[in-house]
C-alpha cells in the first residue's frame, strides 16, 4: 500500500518536473536564438496603438472602484444562484424529499437575494452609486456694470422681420 502511494506521488512529481523543464527549456531556447537589436522604438511603451501621454500613475475617481465592487457583488450572486437553480430544477430530488428540500432551497435563495438587495439599497441611499455632479461655481468677478443693466438686456425682446428673397 505504501509503495503504491509513493509510486503515484512519484508519477505526479515526474509530470510536474517535465512540465517545468519544458517551460524553462522553451524560454532558454528563445533567449538563445532570438536576435538582439534594441532600438528606441522597441523600448517605448505601447498603449493600444496610441502614443503614451502623461504619467502612468494617473488617478481615477474612487467611484469607479465602488461601482466595480457592486458589480462583482452581483456577479458572485449569480455564481451562488446557479447551483440553487440546478438543484431546484431536479424533480427526482424534490419528490424523494417530499418537496421539503425545494421549499428550503427556495426560502434560502430569497433570504440570500434579500440580503443583497438590502446592501444595494444601503449603497443607493448612502449615495455610493451616484456619480459626482460638478458643482456650479459662481464667478467672483465684480463687474463695474450694474446688475440691473444685464437684467434689462436679458428682458429686451428683439423684433424679427421676415424677409422674402425673390428669385
Amino acid at each position: 500500500m505504501l509503495n503504491q502511494e509513493i509510486s503515484e506521488f512519484g508519477i505526479f512529481l515526474l509530470f510536474l518536473g517535465a512540465g517545468v523543464f519544458f517551460v524553462v527549456a522553451g524560454f532558454v531556447t528563445a533567449w538563445l536564438i532570438r536576435p538582439n537589436r534594441p532600438n528606441i522604438e522597441k523600448i517605448t511603451p505601447y498603449e493600444c496603438g496610441e502614443e503614451a501621454i502623461g504619467n502612468a500613475w494617473g488617478q481615477f475617481n474612487i467611484r469607479y472602484y465602488l461601482i466595480a465592487l457592486v458589480f462583482l457583488l452581483f456577479e458572485v450572486e449569480i455564481i451562488f444562484l446557479f447551483p440553487w437553480a440546478t438543484i431546484f430544477g431536479q424533480q427526482e430530488l424534490l419528490q424523494i424529499t417530499n418537496f421539503q428540500w425545494g421549499w428550503f432551497v427556495l426560502i434560502e435563495a430569497f433570504i440570500f437575494v434579500g440580503i443583497l438587495l438590502i446592501g444595494l439599497i444601503y449603497a443607493w441611499i448612502k449615495g455610493y452609486l451616484d456619480w459626482v455632479k460638478p458643482e456650479v461655481k459662481v464667478p467672483e468677478f465684480q463687474s463695474p456694470i450694474p446688475e440691473s443693466f444685464y437684467q434689462k438686456i436679458n428682458q429686451h425682446h428683439y423684433k424679427h422681420t421676415n424677409t422674402v428673397i425673390k428669385e
